[in-house]
């Protein structure tokens, strides 16, 4: 999957236990009718591709999304959700493959309905 937007916030590396497990957070901001704020975790290797880019600028970012179960003392299944990133490019205005933002002009009907013409739906 993807996801794309703007940065808002780069976190530093931070380096957990004995086993030296590393992890490092980014925030970006979508751009739709109602932005979302997506926290995406970046693990071990994957921490240093964060290394070039800096806040405000638009990327693109390959994500897996994660999921695991977790049994509380009192014996209750908890469950908690992840964003995990694995690739991050920059987006270029007017890039190959780049979608323009959409507008309502763009959902026009293709052609005029004739209020005179039976309707052959079933329903």
């Amino acid at each position: 999957m993807e996801v794309t937007g703007k940065i808002k916030k780069i976190d530093e590396t931070k380096t957990f236990g004995n086993n030296g497990f590393r992890k490092r957070e980014l925030v970006i901001t979508t751009d739709e009718q109602y932005p979302q704020m997506l926290m995406i975790e970046f693990v071990q290797d994957k921490c240093d591709l964060l290394n070039s880019f800096k806040e405000g600028e638009e990327i693109k970012v390959s994500i897996n999304l994660r999921g695991r179960e977790w049994i509380n003392p009192e014996g209750e299944a908890k469950y908690f959700n992840s964003i995990q990133g694995w690739r991050v490019e920059k987006v270029q205005a007017g890039a190959p493959g780049a979608v323009p933002p959409m507008d309502a002009a763009s959902f026009a009907p293709a052609t005029s309905v004739d209020e005179n013409e039976p309707d052959d739906l079933p329903f």
